[in-house]
């Protein structure tokens, strides 16, 4: 997950559980848990702050050593803010200290297989992970070259997050589940002072889900390099639809869904629609208490009325680095929490996606939750190269948006972006 969606998304909705957090963090320095105890060894592991509560924590270590009684954990907690360069630093690192499961971003793990610094763990997925119902948003960019190296543990992904009284009052039952039907809605609804849907102009990442569901991409990979991929007749109707549904409402051409934070917008009222995760919706309650009970969630439409669209799906894995000197209980650690009972208490506790589909189940209760569950069984990854990084930096595709929205040809404005996003992913380029 970018640092972008955590921003949107964890840090809005587990800020107290932060806090708390940081009360604890002097504790075996930012551990949680004391460190090695006589006769068990220490399984170091390196979690990111917001990702669980420290309610959670003391509960899984407590279990997870009253179960194995050969090993301590001494659970680490690290900020998103500069963490790249420390996880490189520790993959390299010989000595006894460094982590032996560390939680990584789902588009990170390209950029630290690279070198060697990953422990696979293809056979484990195989026999012991059940694999084959992995989020593949989460499983797919943990893969790298057909080996498994990252481990699916959380996700989550955008949904629409609308207003039940605009909807009832333009005489709408029952949210879209078609894109024809949500932009006739969206078309209805935006009326008078209303907007129809609140969608910036360069909100990529819904955009790659747009480009997805036709069935292009943003780069591909052909004989092992990468180029960019935006001037293909899917990823142009891609968007072509996402200018369409932008026109049904008031959204800037030329930013980004935080300028202004689309929150606030939704909050002075008047705006039916907003595509974001489902946390934003406490937000936008707290900054306008009179939309209490009028905000629902339904997953992304797609182009079929029995399949949500596609989506990105940021979330996190969990690797092993390649040196450590505690396998064995570092592969436990991972067993367990990504494992159904530690899985369904994350995804009741944080209100996230858990790793598989067929857990969905689990959080079928909470309206925002339940609703990215279902568009995260359709949900991707954006492209496995591990210079991906350097694009969203430059970022081409916020630009080739904006320029197409304000008139631009979209088949020359997409070879553009596709030129320069080959640039960036260039692998001869140091």
């Amino acid at each position: 997950m970018s640092a972008h969606q955590r921003v949107t998304y964890v840090q809005q909705r587990f800020l107290a559980a932060c806090l708390a957090l940081a009360t604890t963090a002097a504790l075996s320095g930012c551990g949680l848990l004391p460190g090695e105890e006589e006769g068990r060894e220490t399984i170091t592991v390196w979690l990111m702050k917001g990702s669980a509560s420290s309610g959670f924590l003391e509960k899984f270590t407590e279990e997870f050593e009253r179960e194995h009684t050969d090993l301590a954990l001494d659970v680490q907690i690290q900020d998103w803010s500069g963490i790249g360069p420390k996880v490189s630093a520790a993959l390299e690192a010989p000595d006894a200290d460094a982590p032996d499961v560390i939680e990584v971003g789902n588009t990170q793990v390209a950029q630290y297989v690279d070198g060697g610094g990953l422990l696979d763990l293809t056979l484990e997925s195989m026999r012991d992970f059940g694999m084959d119902d992995w989020l593949p948003g989460l499983a797919d960019p943990g893969s790298y070259r057909g080996a498994q190296y990252g481990i699916p543990w959380y996700a989550a992904n955008r949904v629409v997050i609308y207003d039940k009284q605009l909807f009832e009052e333009a005489g709408i039952k029952n949210p879209p589940t078609t894109q024809a039907d949500w932009l006739r809605d969206t078309a209805r609804l935006n009326t008078g002072s209303n907007q129809g849907i609140y969608l910036a102009g360069q909100d990529w990442y819904t955009l790659a889900g747009f480009v997805w569901e036709e069935g292009g991409e943003l780069a591909e990979e052909k004989g092992g390099r990468w180029k960019g991929a935006l001037d293909s007749d899917a990823a142009l109707r891609g968007m072509d639809f996402y200018a369409r549904l932008q026109a049904l409402g008031q959204g800037p051409k030329a930013a980004d869904e935080e300028d202004p934070p689309q929150a606030g917008v939704f909050a002075k009222g008047g705006v039916a629609q907003i595509i974001s995760v489902p946390g934003t919706a406490t937000l936008i309650e707290e900054q306008n208490p009179a939309l209490k009970g009028r905000l629902g969630f339904f997953p992304i439409p797609g182009k079929s009325k029995n399949k949500p669209g596609a989506v990105f799906t940021g979330g996190s894995d969990l690797v092993i680095p390649q040196r450590t000197d505690q396998q064995r209980g570092a592969v436990k650690v991972v067993a367990a929490l990504a494992g159904r009972e530690w899985q369904t208490e994350l995804a009741r506790t944080m209100n996230y996606v858990p790793n598989k589909t067929t857990l969905a189940e689990v959080v079928a209760d909470e309206e925002g939750v339940a609703a990215m569950a279902k568009g995260a069984a359709h949900g991707r990854a954006t492209p496995g190269s591990k210079r991906w990084a350097a694009v969203e930096a430059d970022n081409p595709i916020k630009r080739y948006m904006t320029d197409v929205l304000i008139g631009g040809d979209p088949a020359t404005e997409a070879r553009k972006a596709s030129r320069r996003i080959t640039e960036l992913l260039d692998n001869s380029r140091s």
